[in-house]
């Protein structure tokens, strides 16, 4: 059999399977975070999220709105060597971002129904 003969019903098998794939899989809530930082962002991200007295008055100050915090929550990057993840009942994540050219660190204590925010620092 000639290569493009192998190659046409590669790519036709191909095509089918992927086909089957979008079919099978539309609809449904699959997601591909494999990574550690977009594991730790999803699981916070899915819980409520509260403010500590500290950062609600910092918050203020600043004149930075909870939506920027809830950006930085979901797309920030999470630094695993300043967190705490040893810890049986609530891990505690350092997650910084960079916005409005100010870089945003929070400490996040993310237990199993709450992830409170509980300092930010603004450099």
């Amino acid at each position: 059999m000639k290569f493009i003969h192998r190659l046409g019903y590669y790519l036709g098998g191909f095509s089918i399977g992927l086909i089957f794939l979008a079919f099978f899989l539309s609809g449904k809530r699959a997601s591909c975070d494999y990574g550690p930082d977009a594991r730790v962002l999803k699981n916070i991200g899915q819980k409520k999220i509260m403010f500590s007295k500290n950062v609600k008055l910092m918050m203020v100050k600043e004149a930075i709105d909870s939506t920027k915090i809830y950006h930085i929550l979901k797309t920030g990057d999470v630094n695993f060597s300043e967190s705490n993840t040893s810890l049986e009942t609530c891990k505690i994540y350092m997650i910084y971002k960079t916005i409005d050219g100010k870089q945003i660190k929070l400490l996040v204590e993310n237990c199993d129904d709450i992830a409170t925010v509980n300092t930010m620092f603004i450099k």
